[in-house]
């Protein structure tokens, strides 16, 4: 008898909704303290997680949710370079 696998959730800290990880971007804190899109999930650093809408970005950086995921203020230009990226994301979808 095959075991059904748990399909990891997370939180969106924009919309507040659960879903599937691998549908989420994850917004990395790396241990020297730079922030960046980790494309691929495994990176070490704390994580915050976010749907690849650009809405859920800007209810994110204007509530202070994502300030507040990562433990530490967001530069404004990393938020700029971040919009970007996402906006590429959400496109290629």
């Amino acid at each position: 008898m095959a075991k059904t696998r748990k399909i990891p959730q997370r939180m969106c800290v924009g919309c507040r909704e659960m879903t599937r990880k691998k549908e989420l971007i994850r917004v990395l804190r790396t241990p020297e303290g730079d922030i960046e899109i980790d494309t691929t999930g495994k990176k070490a650093g704390r994580g915050a997680y976010l749907c690849p809408q650009l809405e859920c970005f800007t209810k994110a950086v204007k509530g202070k949710s994502l300030q507040k995921a990562l433990n530490q203020e967001v530069p404004r230009e990393v938020i700029d370079i971040l919009r970007k990226q996402i906006e590429a994301i959400a496109h290629s979808q």
